[in-house]
């Protein structure tokens, strides 16, 4: 294990517990501060649950293998303690949360993560959302509205690159963002998850999409090939231009006449 690793995945092995149905087959990944790492792969093939196990959604269930986030166990750590300690999931699908304002949301966040008996100054606070807001084209308005409640797919994405841009995380699993979006808005988006990358050059971030589009505006460093529950293929930005252009269909017809070989 490399001693700038952030996240180390090995052997990993979950199911839905509902249905005890394995979907991460045996997985291997290791994610260094300051890497940007993107996994494709087609429906059905275990991003969106890797992203899901290591956050620790409960309906899934880890069964075997360890994964180890900035060297602590991450599997023993509850749900609410592994965003404590800096990790982050940008929703493919953001909840809506009625009557709760996304400065209030916010503001509740940062001062979780507090040590017990410190407060959060609010003018401090409110210079920084002014100014996260500002980095993503966000009217100061925005900050009153509840989070999520009645916005569109670009509204949503913002909202949640806002909340990753306020709470500055050391690993950012980012499931699916580019969905749903036009041009500008993953112009927009990208622009944002940029910056913050240039403020913190320590920040990971596991990239999980379907196209190549996203990968124009975040460069990444590896880019694995998903596919039944496994990484069967990493390597460099060109893996994605080749995935773009053939389609999985023809990589696992490569594949397997390369195993035939």
């Amino acid at each position: 294990m490399s001693d700038d690793a952030i996240l180390t995945i090995e052997a990993l092995k979950a199911d839905v517990a509902a249905e005890e149905l394995g979907i991460l087959k045996a997985l291997d990944l290791q994610v260094c501060k300051g890497e940007v790492h993107a996994i494709m792969g087609p429906n059905g093939s275990g991003k969106s649950t890797l992203a899901k196990v290591l956050m620790g959604h409960p309906g899934y269930r880890p069964t075997s293998g360890r994964a180890l986030f900035d060297g602590s166990d991450l599997l023993a750590m509850e749900p609410h303690d592994r965003a404590r300690a800096g990790m982050f999931l940008a929703f493919q699908y953001p909840v809506e949360v009625p009557g709760v304002s996304i400065a209030n949301f916010l503001r509740t966040s940062m001062q979780s993560r507090l040590k017990e008996g410190d407060d959060l100054d609010l003018f401090d606070f409110q210079d920084l959302l002014l100014d996260r807001m500002k980095l993503l084209e966000m009217e100061p308005s925005f900050a009153e509205r509840s989070v999520n409640d009645g916005f569109s797919g670009g509204e949503k994405k913002r909202n949640e690159i806002l909340q990753m841009a306020v709470l500055k995380p050391k690993l950012v699993l980012m499931d699916e963002t580019d969905s749903g979006l036009d041009i500008d808005a993953l112009k927009v988006v990208a622009s944002g998850v940029n910056t913050l990358r240039q403020e913190d050059p320590d920040m990971a971030i596991v990239l999980i999409t379907h196209y190549q589009r996203i990968l124009d505006y975040i460069t990444p460093d590896v880019v694995h090939v998903m596919v039944d529950g496994r990484i069967v293929r990493s390597g460099g930005p060109e893996v994605a231009l080749w995935l773009e252009e053939e389609g999985y269909a023809s990589w696992r017809e490569a594949e397997e006449q390369a195993a035939a070989i």
